[in-house]
């Protein structure tokens, strides 16, 4: 197997004679300068596996050097050496394309993650234009701006930098957030999701960065906390707009240090992740009324990627319903399925306030409500939005709830579907459709072909509800 080549360019000897043992001692072979122009000259003559910059050098600007190498050799990585500190540095290094940065002092741990998961790039095939790399499955589509947003991930995916990743609800923020990470040196690596807004306030600490056996009451034993959990791989935070001040600023440290420190313990641990981050909220907007920490703001917003909303890419929507209604079908054993034309069309004008889930949303109640294979336009129901009375209708016809209704206006059932504060709509039907369902079952003897009869469904349309709602 052929020696991986590293260049280094620090014109500090102390530092380049550090960086070549810590290399050499990884089975790395290594080559330095002292400046940028022979770093260049070196770069015509021989291809290397990964580089190592430092910030000021005496004839130019690391960063200035970063553009330069993006330009000769994209597939290399290239990652700069800052001062301790210098936060600003770093994200303008990121920006102009480096893979990641290390902070002086050099901590050699942190050194040789950067410098492994660089190489594991350098593994992989590489294609002449990088926009040109394939990726795993992005959002389905073929309207320019997906294709934008697929050349996007692909570039990168390759960096370390972190991404804000923004656009609308429903629109597929946590699958561009994948993508990066599946198309990244870390795709081996933990893939950990977090919504930032479904945490109490009291417990977001522990969940963050784990707790000691004994640290409060109720901490009965050891817990890691989602940054260890994502060792090595990748943290998505979503809905970050929902963080308290306070868990901010801890946030903060946690990503500027790369180190946490579990509640009631006295050291804290380096953890190597990628962080990634999304809301449907305005950040710059929630910055500028002190909603949300400015310097966070600019540490998780390196890099920008907008999700299009569907109504901006209305060309996929067909593709889309197809693709949900071919996946749908498939779970409940049904070979051909299809959507009618005046069905398509309607889909086509609607607005789609909830994008792209809304849509899958729409198409598995058409198939569940449907005569036959077909989903026909009556069947979308889109004159009125999905809402607790359409589908307590469908799951409750009139004779099973006049059976769960008696004189007392205030039965069971009816204290069962009350909607609680803070749950969404999606949760609350769902409960309903539980409820109902189970009822259903219970009164048949579980039978299931009578139980679709009793709430009026076809037989495969239940088989797919109750896999779904894991009662199968």
């Amino acid at each position: 197997m052929t020696q991986q080549k590293v260049l280094i360019v620090d014109d500090e000897p102390d530092i380049r004679a550090l960086l070549e043992i810590t290399l050499m001692r990884m089975g790395l072979e290594t080559q330095s300068t002292e400046n940028i122009s022979l770093a260049k000259q070196f770069l015509e003559e021989e291809t290397y596996d990964l580089c190592l910059t430092d910030m000021n050098l005496p004839d130019g600007n690391g960063i200035e050097f970063v553009g330069h190498v993006q330009q000769i050799a994209p597939n290399m990585p290239i990652a700069m050496i800052t001062a301790y500190g210098s936060v600003e540095t770093a994200i303008s290094a990121l920006k102009a394309g480096a893979f990641d940065f290390i902070s002086k002092p050099v901590d050699l741990s942190h050194l040789r993650d950067v410098v492994s998961s660089a190489l594991k790039l350098s593994d992989a095939p590489q294609e002449t234009n990088p926009l040109e790399k394939s990726v795993k499955p992005l959002l389905l589509g073929k309207s320019p701006l997906i294709e934008k947003l697929n050349a996007q991930v692909a570039k990168l995916a390759r960096s370390q930098a972190p991404i804000y990743i923004s656009g609308e609800s429903g629109s597929g923020k946590e699958l561009v957030a994948r993508a990066l990470h599946n198309n990244g040196s870390r795709a081996n690596a933990p893939f950990i999701p977090v919504n930032c807004g479904a945490i109490p306030s009291e417990l977001m600490e522990s969940e963050f960065f784990g707790h000691v056996k004994g640290s409060f009451t109720g901490a009965n034993e050891h817990k890691p906390g989602l940054f260890m959990a994502a060792s090595g791989g990748t943290l998505f935070l979503d809905e970050v707009a929902d963080l308290p001040l306070d868990m901010q600023v801890k946030l903060l440290r946690a990503i500027q240090e790369k180190s946490v420190r579990a509640v009631g313990a006295h050291e804290e641990k380096l953890v190597d992740i990628r962080i990634l981050s999304a809301t449907h909220k305005n950040l710059q907007q929630l910055v500028d009324e002190g909603a949300f920490r400015q310097d966070l703001f600019y540490r998780i917003n390196v890099i920008t990627l907008q999700v299009p909303s569907l109504r901006a890419r209305r060309g996929d929507i067909a593709l889309l319903a197809n693709r949900f209604l071919e996946d749908i079908a498939k779970d409940c054993g049904v070979k051909h399925a299809t959507i009618d034309q005046q069905a398509l069309s309607a889909l086509n004008a609607y607005g789609y306030p909830g994008n792209v889930r809304e849509l899958e949303n729409i198409i598995e109640r058409a198939f569940t409500l449907c005569e036959g294979n077909t989903i026909r336009e009556a069947d979308l129901q889109l004159d009125n939005s999905p809402s607790m009375s359409s589908v307590y209708k469908a799951y409750n016809p009139p004779t099973t709830r006049a059976s769960a209704v008696d004189s007392n206006p205030q039965t069971k059932d009816e204290v069962l579907f009350e909607r609680q504060a803070g749950q969404s709509l999606e949760d609350f039907l769902e409960k309903i459709e539980r409820a109902e369902i189970e009822k259903a079952l219970h009164e048949t003897k579980w039978n299931r072909t009578a139980a679709a009869k009793l709430l009026g469904v076809s037989f495969r349309a239940l088989r797919y509800r109750l896999k779904k709602l894991g009662l199968d």
